[in-house]
């Protein structure tokens, strides 16, 4: 193994161990510097030698690449922190990356279903083990806002019916509990006092969605469940895991609840990054006084 695998892997332990980092994220960070200890290579230097100019350099071929701008920023802060890493360990004695600029980005709004929308996928039609399983999956989705990761990762014992909470372990390994909706409630019971048991069959298992052989369902498996669930459900739409946790957020700020409280629920560790749904409430807000109020500006509307 080269030194520059075994601070490779140095790092990759760091951020799995100290800063509890899932491993979708260890995964993209190693992509990231692989692809630069191939550059790096290509100039005949490597992370231990290199520059300022080499990592911009870098940069600015993944721009010419095509790479998308939070492709490019996302690479940057892995650059950072593994540059910062490597001074605190003594591997270097300054740190390269410290003038590179981050690509400005254009944030783009979550999409957000309807409440409307929302009534009409949650109801189950044909009532078959799968399709109360789904809609008791779509429920937890829409009543919790969990991330699909940790939907799938949810054991027996995280529900609590009797009190009617659900507890997950989000990103950074951090647990926390979300209150469950009745509707979420009734259709997990009975998703629990029956289907479950038969998709299990024979086998011993405490996740709590099963799959039709009786094993965990994966992320790509929840996807295709919520698509051709849209698709049954005649939407014109693609529906995603993440537009259930989007809608929660906004439907919640919609009826009242604080920015704070959301963010809990979310498991967010900044706030800033709740405030973006805000900016939906207020989109809402400006159509609904811009319809409704006689001194809006309805030139040119009659």
């Amino acid at each position: 193994m080269t030194s520059e695998e075994k601070l490779l892997k140095k790092y990759l332990t760091y951020l799995h161990v100290e800063r509890g980092l899932s491993e979708n994220t260890r995964q993209a960070y190693e992509r990231d510097l692989r692809q630069l200890m191939i550059y790096l290579k290509q100039r005949d230097t490597d992370i231990s030698l290199c520059e300022g100019n080499d990592l911009f350099l870098f940069l600015l071929k993944l721009k010419e690449n095509g790479k998308a701008p939070r492709t490019i920023a996302r690479c940057n802060a892995t650059l950072r922190g593994f540059f910062a890493f490597l001074l605190d360990e003594g591997q270097r004695s300054d740190n390269p990356s410290t003038y590179l600029v981050t690509p400005t980005l254009n944030q783009s709004l979550p999409k957000v279903l309807s409440e409307l929308t929302m009534d009409k996928l949650l109801q189950s039609g044909e009532e078959t083990d799968l399709t109360l399983r789904n809609l008791a999956m779509l429920e937890v989705l829409y009543s919790s806002g969990l991330r699909v990761s940790e939907l799938i990762g949810l054991h027996l014992a995280d529900i609590s019916l009797d009190v009617g909470y659900v507890r997950c372990i989000g990103k950074g390994s951090k647990e926390r509990i979300v209150p469950l909706g009745e509707p979420a409630i009734r259709d997990l019971e009975r998703y629990l006092n029956g289907p479950r048991g038969r998709l299990c069959g024979k086998q011993k298992s405490d996740i709590l969605f099963l799959n039709s052989h009786g094993r965990s369902l994966t992320r790509q498996g929840v996807v295709y469940i919520l698509k051709k669930w849209g698709n049954d459900h005649n939407l014109e739409q693609t529906i995603s895991p993440h537009m259930f946790r989007h809608s929660f957020a906004t439907h919640l700020l919609d009826h009242g609840a604080d920015l704070r409280s959301v963010q809990e629920m979310l498991g967010h560790a900044d706030i800033a990054t709740t405030q973006i749904y805000t900016h939906l409430t207020r989109k809402r807000l400006l159509e609904v006084f811009q319809k409704a109020h006689p001194r809006a500006d309805n030139r040119g509307k009659e």
